[in-house]
């Protein structure tokens, strides 16, 4: 019979029954348990990743039945660790585990796509126009047809395209953008290259090739901590997990380790068994804090607070009251702590100024490279001296950019003093700024002064030019600042750690709401541990930090803590900051391949943050001044205007780059310089200053100086990283969007000064927006090429 027929059971006959009538034996078909069977078949299996910005690229097994995969599970032949240490296996989380299902969702995107009502106009247009790019211009010159197809974005109406069509679309597009307004108006968005190095330098490389726009990613995500190059001049230099495993004394502050370094959350409780010490600072109790022995909760936001208690114990009890070796040591050698600050005089008192270099002082204490490059500090003899390691040691000569601690003149091994105090020439008031006194109906605060005035041991030196000047160490002004009472009578310092004086953990206690106490021991705790192992106390931080505004003062609170201790540069100390996957091995042979510097350079970047800034306008509704930000002792003279001037100024003057950078087609500029007689960079010069050319982010909202054409890939842009979602709809896409406050016209706000203001802001600026990605985002929404 067929099997069918089987299912009916008034066609079989009875089997035999047995157990005395309570059991049957059936002839009944079993081809469901081939399911089963079969769930687990393979044909091979393939070691792969999961290229999706996760810095635990974790080794996988990936089973392929015809051509698709089935499972996955983990690969378990890393290389061993040295014996003292775990292996890094097993690697893997529950997001990679079920990656597959991922893969194969109702989302997954299997053909190109094009926005029905522009392919309708192409295909009519190309009917028109033999030329595509006379096609492309006959429907984006037409204001009514380009409005038509950018009002729909966002509203779906996908149909199939091929990809014959799309990439002849794209290409006219591309062809008319760069003649008519100048390749840097098509541009290009994708997140950090390690997680698919290939693929990001496909996409990077096309825009380079033809002149266009690479934006900036890992600032645009807020995954860049600025501390570290402020401090250091790099970007995030942080060991791999497994140093974890050396230290002895771990704080996760902002940092859930077992959800978002799942893969190496293994070497954070393993650590334990080995009596490390753990602490966790989170605003709730997220995972990491059950792993942890003691959890500090701090009000969301006030960490820099609470590290600035933590620096102020740890200097009070471990650098004044008994000073460790290893700590004085370290700062002697590692840190600028020994070098001098010449000081600017106030109405009243002094504030640090630049710091003082071999060419202010007579003869420039030797130094015929550079001196204006080198740092000054006085040693243990009382001596002016240039030491090795200033950065005008790095050019010029050999052997001496280095922190050796010797004469940068003589060579001669020498000492270098940390403080005046003992040695003084007089003693100085010094003012500094005090950021914790505007009140909140969001945050506690403690009034003070905004300028609190602290007594510093200083000395009067004479300067090359026949003029005199105070100087001070930074190590002083460091103590200082921290409100440290050293003998002085400074009414501003503490007596105890109870005064509600900055930085003091009373003080700490009133604005993050974490007991003194807790602040006071965690601090000995660190500190302590770091003197006995040379360094061995870490802070695991991440996104829970960086998010924040004033974000590199949370860092910078936390980083001045490991330096107080010397951990910086230890294995099993310092900082360690994860967020993405950002280290790419192969960097220096990577590069010429992403930016076709084999072609040409350099390439044209842009970071990100500026960019959509100025393009979807968010500045025209921008109500925070310069002189809300400004600290209390700058010359609030200098700093007039609108934010969006400063970055304006930043663009004109060099230190940030500008895309589009002028407001002409740069094409057009060496056949003019031609004509001209001139340079193309003379030629530009002149017109710059005539006012012929103007920067582009001066006017743009003239039609001209705007993105044209943007292309996503690995990245949901408009989705789950897009900072003014709604300016970017309203602004770049010209679609439906939510805004619902006035703009600065409306409203009588402070207009810009560098930028010319337009009463109605331009709309839908994007002529063209392409993404690729294998599933329907939300960015592939409000695109018109998927």
């Amino acid at each position: 019979m067929s099997k069918f027929l089987d299912r009916f059971r008034y066609f079989k006959q009875k089997g035999e029954t047995f157990a005395d009538g309570h059991g049957q034996l059936l002839e009944t078909n079993r081809d469901w348990e081939d399911g089963y069977r079969q769930r687990w078949q393979h044909d091979k299996i393939v070691r792969s990743t999961h290229g999706v910005n996760c810095t635990g690229s974790c080794s996988w097994k990936i089973y392929v039945k015809n051509g698709l995969v089935t499972w996955e599970t983990q690969q378990t032949d890393y290389p061993r660790t040295r014996p003292d240490m775990p292996n890094h296996e097993p690697r893997g989380c529950p997001r990679g585990a079920s990656y597959s299902w991922y893969l194969y969702s109702a989302n997954r995107l299997k053909y190109p796509l094009m926005r029905k009502r522009l392919m309708k106009m192409w295909r009519e247009a190309k009917k028109l126009h033999r030329d595509p790019v006379e096609a492309w211009a006959s429907i984006i010159e037409d204001a009514d047809k380009a409005k038509s197809f950018k009002q729909a974005r966002g509203r779906g109406g996908f149909v199939r395209s091929s990809w014959q069509e799309v990439n002849e679309l794209i290409a006219a597009s591309n062809v008319y953008t760069v003649k008519t307004y100048g390749p840097d108006r098509v541009a290009g968005f994708s997140p950090i290259p390690a997680m698919s190095m290939v693929s990001y330098a496909s996409g990077a490389r096309y825009l380079s090739l033809i002149g266009g726009t690479c934006l900036s990613f890992y600032d645009w995500y807020c995954d860049l901590p600025p501390a570290s190059p402020q401090t250091w001049g790099e970007q995030t230099d942080v060991p791999e997990s497994a140093d974890w495993y050396n230290s002895s004394y771990i704080i996760a502050w902002g940092s859930n380790v077992p959800q978002t370094r799942t893969p190496d959350a293994h070497f954070f409780t393993e650590v334990r068994y080995k009596g490390t010490k753990t602490v966790a600072v989170t605003p709730d109790y997220a995972e990491i804090a059950k792993l942890c022995d003691l959890w500090l909760a701090p009000k969301q936001g006030t960490d820099a607070a609470m590290a600035l208690a933590m620096g102020h114990v740890m200097l009070r009890e471990f650098h004044l009251d008994n000073p460790r070796q290893y700590f004085t040591d370290y700062v002697r050698r590692y840190t600028d702590m020994p070098m001098l600050v010449m000081l600017e005089e106030r109405d009243g008192y002094y504030a640090a100024g630049r710091m003082l270099r071999a060419a202010d002082l007579v003869d420039s204490l030797g130094q015929e490279n550079n001196p204006e490059w080198k740092t000054v500090a006085i040693n243990s003899n009382g001596e002016m001296v240039a030491p090795n390691g200033s950065i005008g040691f790095r050019w010029g000569e050999k052997g001496k950019w280095n922190l050796e601690q010797r004469d940068g003149t003589t060579g001669a091994e020498t000492e270098l003093q940390l403080s005046l105090l003992g040695s003084q020439d007089e003693i100085a008031d010094v003012g500094f700024p005090y950021f914790g006194g505007e009140g909140s109906e969001y945050f506690n605060h403690v009034a003070l002064d905004n300028v609190l005035l602290h007594k510093l041991p200083v000395k009067r030196l004479q300067l090359a030019d026949g003029s005199s000047a105070l100087v001070t160490t930074v190590y002083d002004l460091t103590m200082a600042n921290y409100g440290l009472e050293r003998g002085l009578n400074d009414e501003n310092c503490a007596a105890s750690y109870d005064d509600t004086k900055a930085y003091t953990p009373a003080w700490a206690e009133q604005i993050t709401g974490v007991p003194r106490a807790q602040i006071i021991r965690i601090a000995r705790e660190f500190a302590d541990n770091a003197d006995k192992t040379h360094g061995r106390s870490m802070i695991i931080v991440g996104a829970g930090l960086n998010h924040w505004y004033h974000l590199d003062m949370n860092y910078r609170g936390l980083i001045n803590m490991l330096v107080f201790c010397g951990c910086v540069g230890q294995s099993g100390g310092g900082w360690a900051h994860y967020v993405g996957q950002e280290k790419l091995r192969p960097q220096t042979g990577w590069q010429p391949l992403a930016f076709a510097l084999d072609w040409q350079r350099p390439a044209r970047h842009m970071n990100s943050t500026s960019y959509f800034y100025n393009h979807s306008s968010q500045w025209r509704y921008e109500t925070v001044t310069a002189e809300e930000l400004l600290s209390p002792m700058a010359d609030k003279s200098r700093y007039s205007g609108h934010l969006i001037d400063f970055n304006v100024r930043a663009e004109r003057m060099g230190w940030l780059p500008s895309a589009p950078q002028l407001g002409t087609n740069p094409l057009y500029i060496a056949r003019e310089a031609e004509k001209a007689g001139m340079t193309p960079v003379d030629y530009t010069v002149k017109s710059l200053k005539e006012g012929s050319i103007r920067f582009a982010a001066e006017q743009p909202e003239n039609g001209k100086n705007h993105p044209r054409n943007l292309f996503i890939w690995r990245s949901n842009l408009l989705g789950s990283s897009g900072k003014g979602h709604e300016y970017m709809l309203k602004y770049l896409l010209g679609t439906e969007h939510g805004i619902q406050g006035l703009d600065l016209g409306k409203q009588g706000g402070v207009k810009p000064e560098e930028v010319e203001w337009c009463d109605n802001g331009l709309d839908g600026k994007l002529d063209l927006v392409v993404t690729l990605d294998f599933r329907l985002s939300s960015t592939c929404l409000y695109s018109d090429i998927v």
